[in-house]
């Protein structure tokens, strides 16, 4: 793989080259860039997959993302990646290939269908040292690259703040409570993926692991539980450049208050633009978690969540099109943002700026 000098050289010029473009640039082309979404079917001929890469090819997605129905074969997971590969609209800009390949109990890829496992990040927590963690997952980078993925959405860097908690600490999916050894298992957990060429995202921006409830089932503040402690691994990773992406969670609390509503950090101004990239300086691509998650679909209609999270910083949002499936979703997401940005021009220049964060990022993405 290119060194890291030679990929921030190249991300660069891919920026300004696409920063300078992106007012000739289509907008739906530029907006399609920033929707990842997940898709029903299991093989390259069934209907959802092959329309799927016919939007990618249009420029109209640009990602998708794995759930464990999604998994028939390794062969099919295989066939179906080349073919949202082969419709990339343009050379260096590939679709984002993305699933959640942690280890233990979060994984999507299994012995079931042949694929290696890989131990919790709780276990590697307590018996591997970065060396050891580094080796470990760049095994499963490369099967994952193998396959045609190009986008883990890991490193877990939550502290297991609360052990009982029913999202981190149940499952076994954070390294440790102590914020040096989780910094150091990432980091070698991202070195790893690098390896092979692959991208990782550091969750669960800004932190979930004290939390008592599951932002999966509905709303969770942690305004009570959470400590300035567990942002300390996403500034050490953001600090010495190893975060690819961030994810942000969907977590209230008092200090993302605006306009007298409490809002989760993935739809505050405050959490992304203030506290991620402000006060952590990581100017990089932000992915949203799931907004479809019952922590945001209670409180919140579509279109209020698209326009929240473009205007918070959100960079990628992710839709695991699970709720209420549908072919449509995609469109529907496009339609919001480009409408949204022919009303609105400040909203429009966050779409720009997305866009070319997205495009430096996928430059990194070698044939």
């Amino acid at each position: 793989m290119p060194s890291r000098r030679l990929l921030s050289l190249l991300g660069g010029l891919a920026l300004a080259v696409h920063a300078s473009a992106a007012g000739a640039a289509d907008l739906r082309q530029m907006a399609g860039q920033m929707i990842v979404v997940g898709f029903q079917g299991d093989a390259a001929d069934d209907p959802w997959p092959r329309e799927l890469a016919a939007m990618i090819g249009r420029g109209e997605l640009g990602g998708v993302m794995y759930l464990k129905f999604n998994v028939a074969s390794l062969a099919a997971v295989r066939e179906m990646n080349r073919q949202f590969l082969d419709a990339a609209p343009a050379p260096g800009l590939p679709p984002l290939i993305a699933l959640d390949q942690e280890g233990g109990q979060a994984e999507r890829l299994t012995s079931a269908v042949g694929f290696k496992e890989t131990p919790s990040e709780a276990w590697v927590g307590a018996h591997l040292g970065p060396d050891g963690a580094e080796r470990l997952y760049a095994g499963m980078a490369r099967s994952l690259a193998d396959l045609g993925f190009n986008l883990n959405l890991a490193p877990v860097v939550d502290l297991n703040v609360n052990p009982a908690n029913p999202a981190i600490g149940r499952y076994g999916r954070a390294f440790s409570d102590d914020p040096d050894v989780v910094a150091g298992l990432a980091r070698a957990l991202v070195a790893g993926h690098h390896r092979s060429g692959m991208l990782t995202a550091l969750k669960h921006f800004p932190g979930h692991g004290s939390s008592s409830t599951d932002t999966h089932d509905g709303f969770v503040d942690i305004s009570e539980t959470w400590h300035e402690t567990e942002l300390a691994p996403f500034a050490a990773l953001i600090a010495g450049g190893t975060a690819d992406m961030v994810m942000v969670g969907h977590l209230a609390h008092r200090d993302f208050e605006e306009g007298g509503v409490r809002l989760p950090a993935s739809l505050s101004g405050r959490a992304i633009d203030g506290m991620l990239r402000d006060r952590l300086g990581f100017d990089g691509v932000v992915i949203s978690d799931d907004l479809e998650m019952g922590a945001i679909r209670a409180l919140f209609g579509r279109r209020e969540v698209v326009v929240r999270a473009v205007n918070a910083g959100t960079d990628l949002l992710l839709f695991s099109n699970t709720a209420e499936p549908s072919l449509a979703l995609p469109g529907e997401i496009l339609d919001i943002l480009v409408t949204e940005a022919e009303r609105d021009p400040a909203f429009r220049a966050r779409i720009e700026q997305s866009y070319a964060r997205i495009v430096a990022l996928k430059s990194r993405l070698m044939p």
